[in-house]
């Protein structure tokens, strides 16, 4: 039997992308075979189809994809049953192994979760998992978000700092967006300030420091982000949106300020727990996840063509 799938194998531009026929996968022990609804684009695997691919780690070739949301279509051994409706991410998928960029996918049971629904169409349940878990995971696991915080968006203007900006809303948090492009700082309406990031903040901010940061931005900036932050204030760096991937030179006794905090999430890891919790926190305050834009399976490659020229503000989802 034959699936629909993206597969690929060096360097592929947007342009270059072509949906191909290949085998369904099985589902061997400890795994679960998911017929893939709807999945999400997300940054990091433009990285692979730009760069990373040819990393010696990558199996090769590859079908990308880091997330989706789809039905059971053969649990194996799991404690799932044909049919549910389940979420899967990371783990190594779309790098280790093949991804959801394909109609099915086979995934470790143990990344594969069952999600409660919202009666949300289904665009909108496809834009939550890795960008929800990410942003969720940011800013209540290591910034210790609360209402009565103030909190810096660095590089907003992206799905996951929209999915930031909601959250922290919804419990009473006070909210600083900034982005590097003029002509987007309307997108950030719904902060209470939005500011235009040239790479040093503390000129607008002066004396006013901050009690958590969200750098999405990544090691370009995250010398200046540490320097806005008040004493007992925490950054935490969750993405890499500056294309730079480490950070040369760093002393952590003189970069990072006295009485303040580096932490940084790495979404590899999800859990049945945490994937509760989202779809609660949106439940109980009545959220819907913003979506940049949908195409269909058919239309893959204009998304991607999307996403490389940044033509979409928010999150892409693809649909089956």
């Amino acid at each position: 039997m034959k699936m629909r799938a993206v597969v690929i194998d060096r360097v592929t531009p947007a342009a270059k992308a072509a949906v191909t026929l290949t085998d369904i996968p099985s589902a061997g022990p400890g795994q679960v075979l998911i017929k893939v609804l709807a999945f999400g684009l997300n940054h990091s695997e433009q990285i692979l189809r730009h760069s990373e691919i040819m990393a010696p780690y990558i199996k090769r070739p590859v079908i990308p994809g880091i997330e989706c949301v789809g039905v059971v279509e053969d649990p194996s051994d799991s404690r799932f049953h044909k049919g549910e409706m389940v979420t899967a991410l990371m783990g190594g998928m779309g790098r280790n192994f093949d991804g959801s960029y394909a109609e099915y996918v086979a995934m470790p049971a143990h990344h594969v979760f069952g999600i409660r629904d919202l009666g949300l169409p289904l665009e909108r349940i496809a834009a939550v998992p890795e960008t929800w878990f990410t942003a969720f995971g940011s800013l209540f696991g290591c910034l210790k978000l609360t209402g009565g915080d103030t909190l810096l968006i660095r590089g907003a203007t992206c799905a996951l700092g929209y999915a930031a900006l909601m959250i922290a809303h919804a419990v009473g948090a006070r909210t600083i967006a900034t982005t590097h492009k003029r002509g987007k700082l309307g997108l950030l309406k719904d902060a209470d300030e939005a500011i235009l990031d040239e790479g040093q903040l503390g000129e607008h901010l002066g004396d006013a420091r901050v009690g958590k940061v969200l750098d999405l931005v990544g090691p370009l900036h995250l010398r200046d982000s540490l320097r806005l932050v008040a004493e007992g204030g925490i950054v935490c760096c969750s993405g890499i949106l500056g294309g730079e991937f480490a950070l040369d030179g760093f002393n952590p006794i003189t970069d990072i300020r006295n009485g303040t905090y580096l932490t940084g999430f790495y979404s590899n890891y999800p859990r049945q727990g945490d994937i509760d919790a989202i779809f609660a926190f949106l439940e109980r305050h009545h959220l819907t996840p913003p979506l940049g834009q949908a195409f269909t399976f058919e239309r893959i490659r204009e998304a991607l063509i999307a996403q490389d020229q940044g033509g979409v503000d928010g999150k892409i989802v693809v649909t089956l």
